[in-house]
């Protein structure tokens, strides 16, 4: 039975993992993205977010005495890439993509949520305060997504029209 600690790690590691799942899905997304501004802008901000907020984790990682899980990392961004790579077939890519990644930070929610409590109950206030400060930033970027997803929905369906409606067109 693993301990509170090593259990702190192996979440720690999946959080990068999925970190790394979540910048090459908003990559890949944003990279495709044309007729929606606002969207794009969101997307390339939560990118650059996304970004830091695995270098925090690698650092507590680190910090604790372990590394990275190079074939968890792998795996999450193949998965990441097929998600990305399915977007491209399918005419109304912008809506579920915004519905999708609205899901996924509500993941990177839940998860922080766990780190902190496990961070707190081996007295690792550190990892604590990183895991509630990503918190902080993954809740603020779901309530963008939320927020434009009204918008997203209207703009598609006014371009619906066009039977190559695209995220692009």
């Amino acid at each position: 039975m693993p301990t509170p600690e090593e259990r702190l790690m192996q979440w720690l590691r999946d959080a990068h993992a999925m970190e790394e799942q979540a910048e090459q899905m908003l990559s890949s997304t944003a990279s495709r993205i044309e007729n929606y501004p606002e969207v794009k802008r969101a997307m390339d901000e939560h990118l650059a977010e996304t970004r830091s907020q695995a270098e925090r984790v690698r650092s507590c990682i680190a910090r604790r005495g372990g590394d990275t899980s190079s074939l968890k990392d792998l795996a999450a961004k193949l998965v990441a890439f097929g998600q990305g790579m399915s977007g491209m077939f399918v005419s109304d890519e912008i809506v579920k993509g915004a519905m999708a990644s609205y899901t996924f930070e509500h993941m990177e929610i839940a998860s922080y949520r766990v780190l902190i409590t496990a961070a707190e109950a081996v007295d690792d206030e550190e990892t604590a305060r990183v895991c509630a400060e990503i918190l902080d930033e993954e809740k603020a970027a779901a309530e963008r997504l939320l927020d434009l997803l009204p918008a997203i929905t209207a703009r598609y369906l006014q371009r619906d029209e066009d039977s190559e409606a695209t995220a692009k067109h």
